[in-house]
């Protein structure tokens, strides 16, 4: 803050489907880059040690949703957001998810505003404890409207100013989906090769990822006993693996047949690995690209709207 006046208290603007929620920020209320906001809301009672709702103001029905959410993806300030903040915030600094929208409150409301990475990962974490943080008490059920809002803006066909459309947003979009059905079928091809030299593993590892990264450290189920999984799979887990491996009722395979596998066990684990970075390179897009519509809607369903 500004030398002039004494550490003022932090607010933090956070938009939700359902309706604005205001929160206060605790502790010292200061936010530092790079501070890893993760472990402060890994779960509700630590995310209620972090910031406390000040004040939530529900949206009547989904064509107020949808007002406000057009008007964030512009950043504009909406007449319900403006009443908002005019009746709640009074001295704080308030954190915003987007700069633009920042400046237009300070302007008009002559609000101090503050937005940077520091206020999206806060945003994040509020994000991930929401309903248990505004829920005390109130009803609110942010999962089915916040997909009804999704729903509707696409239909709305938001305009988008161009300068936010991003073609490479639409087009990692295409790709995950691409990749994430891709994935899939060679896990399915995985499981289905392996499962006839060992069914009895199928049961017991549900993750595709790691089922391809088994098979391609164990080859034949005889090797069960000398590999070390720990690193994949837990160890009751991993000890049921071995003990079952031992009187598993599958076939033998060649080993013509367990290089075909383990080929296909690598295609699982690469396009796995690619999909990890596609999906940290949309997510990093997308909160610059609409940070309003990230935040409101988290990075996915955001990128699918901006696609269409």
């Amino acid at each position: 803050g500004k030398g002039s006046h004494k550490e003022a208290a932090m607010l933090v603007l956070f938009e939700s489907a359902a309706g604005y929620a205001l929160f206060k920020v605790l502790g010292d209320g200061k936010l530092e880059q790079g501070k890893d906001f993760h472990s402060d809301f890994k779960d509700l009672d630590h995310a209620k040690k972090a910031v406390k709702l000040k004040k939530f103001c529900k949206f009547e029905d989904t064509n107020e949703a949808l007002e406000a959410a057009a008007a964030i993806t512009d950043s504009k300030l909406s007449k319900g957001l403006k009443k908002f903040i005019k009746k709640n915030v009074d001295g704080e600094i308030l954190a915003v998810a987007d700069s633009k929208l920042g400046n237009v409150v300070k302007e008009k409301l002559n609000v101090e505003c503050t937005a940077s990475s520091a206020v999206s990962e806060l945003m994040r974490g509020i994000r991930s404890q929401l309903e248990g943080l505004i829920g005390d008490g109130k009803d609110v059920k942010l999962s089915p409207m916040s997909l009804g809002v999704g729903h509707s803006l696409s239909r709305y066909k938001l305009k988008f100013s161009p300068d936010k459309v991003d073609t490479m947003i639409i087009q990692a979009i295409g790709l995950l989906d691409d990749l994430d059905k891709e994935l899939n079928t060679y896990a399915m091809r995985v499981r289905e090769w392996y499962g006839w030299h060992y069914p009895e593993m199928t049961k017991l590892i549900a993750d595709n990822i790691a089922y391809a990264k088994v098979v391609q450290r164990m080859g034949a189920k005889t090797n069960a006993a000398d590999c070390d999984f720990s690193d994949i799979l837990s160890d009751e887990v991993e000890e049921q693996l071995k003990e079952q491996a031992l009187v598993s009722m599958g076939t033998e395979v060649s080993d013509q047949d367990l290089d075909h596998v383990k080929c296909l066990c690598a295609q699982v684990i690469d396009l796995a690995d690619y999909r990890g970075q596609l999906y940290d390179y949309l997510k990093s897009r997308m909160s610059s690209v609409a940070p309003n519509l990230t935040v409101m809607v988290g990075e996915l369903v955001g990128a699918r709207l901006i696609a269409h």
